[in-house]
């Protein structure tokens, strides 16, 4: 089946698309499933599919179910990986693997199916749209596509990493990634000549203090072992060298690891901004667009799991992660809903022992021939699932 994998990987590696609506990217998958036996529901708000496959094994219609979940959206970047099959849209790139994530469902889709005999009960397949921050998991919820019976007892999904060897699977119980908001911190004071500060009000080194008292915050107010990352990516203020403007704004994003840090954060924030800005006469306010929440593994459906990936390839095969990553997954929309897990993938490209270029780069590659293994561990996990309760 890697043959077809490949096949479908680049045909959606080098049309990306970017959001809820993917059209080129959702036919590909349904020309992928043509002619198998399964039913296909579609929501109102985003271009994404649930993919039903139920078994034939006696007692199946009683069974349990599963979702497997592939995410298929792009990323708006440019892409410099020279490859053969490279994106023919500009600045649009499959930095993250979704387009592998895709192509490994679609074949677990066929894998099952041609053992759909020895399945007691029903897999679910979300080809699911808008996970880079357009909250398609969210989306296809809300259009009840997890609700129409038979609903989903557990949930599973691959996510590819080039940085872990070939082949390798890792994961861990509770969290394992971050929540992900983004703030905006507008400080206010009283524009002026450059030369002249005394008769204005300047917002910029009050800004400049808040960044740093920020990081302050994060090493003495919060737990090391329940950690937030803070991180000003953008600041915006002025109009030319000898102004002093009347304004400047900070705009960054907060990851934490747990629901109590995350709001201990954002008070900090409001905290932190609006109290140095009185210390300097100015004024400060503060809004927080809240993100994806933390993704959170159940603890005993990644002992399942992690049971599976070591029958079917081996224990050195398996590589427990010892800490959470900051970085954020809108499949955990589906995993509060839910048990289940998200494991992540080795694709490290061949001939490399060390560090590549990671996810989001504008150089990443994977290693198309670990695209058998994700086919396997999506089928073996389901399979074992639910054949467990028959």
């Amino acid at each position: 089946m890697l043959p077809a994998a490949v096949d479908l990987r680049r045909r959606i590696h080098a049309k990306p698309e970017l959001g809820l609506d993917l059209p080129l990217t959702t036919q590909a998958v349904l020309d992928g499933i043509d002619g198998l036996d399964v039913q296909i529901e579609r929501g109102t708000s985003t271009s994404g599919l649930i993919v039903s496959l139920t078994g034939t094994k006696a007692g199946s219609q009683s069974g349990r179910t599963i979702l497997l979940r592939g995410d298929m959206d792009a990323l708006p970047m440019p892409e410099e990986t020279g490859l053969d099959f490279a994106s023919e849209f500009d600045g649009r790139m499959h930095a993250c693997g979704h387009d592998a994530h895709t192509a490994m469902l679609v074949q677990a889709v066929h894998l099952l199916h041609r053992h759909r005999d020895q399945l007691s009960g029903t897999v679910k397949f979300m080809f699911q749209p808008g996970e880079e921050g357009h909250a398609g998991a969210r989306l296809m919820i809300e259009d009840g596509l997890l609700d129409s019976d038979p609903k989903p007892d557990a949930a599973f999904a691959l996510h590819i990493n080039p940085n872990l060897r070939a082949g390798a699977i890792t994961s861990r119980p509770g969290p394992l990634l971050a929540s992900a908001d983004v703030w905006t911190i507008t400080v206010r004071g009283k524009g002026g000549h450059a030369s002249m500060p005394h008769l204005a009000v300047d917002p910029m080194p009050v800004a400049f203090e808040i960044g740093l008292a920020l990081q302050t915050m994060v090493t003495r107010r919060a737990d090391v072992f329940d950690p937030i990352v803070l991180t000003c990516g953008k600041m915006t203020a002025g109009s030319t060298n000898n102004v002093i403007p009347e304004s400047a704004e900070m705009v960054g994003t907060l990851r934490a690891c747990s629901e109590f840090a995350r709001e201990s954060a954002r008070k900090g924030i409001e905290r932190v901004a609006k109290n140095i800005a009185a210390a300097h006469l100015c004024q400060a306010s503060v809004t927080i667009d809240p993100g994806y929440p933390v993704t959170i593994n159940d603890s005993e459906f990644v002992g399942f799991a992690c049971g599976v990936v070591t029958e079917l390839l081996g224990a050195e095969r398996y590589v427990p992660a010892h800490s959470p990553i900051m970085g954020a997954e809108d499949f955990s929309y589906v995993l509060q809903r839910m048990p289940g897990c998200m494991m992540f993938l080795g694709v490290m490209p061949e001939g490399h022992h060390d560090h590549v270029a990671p996810c989001h780069s504008n150089h990443m590659m994977l290693n198309e021939d670990s695209m058998a293994v994700g086919i396997a561990v999506h089928a073996a996990v389901a399979h074992r699932f639910l054949n467990q309760a028959a």
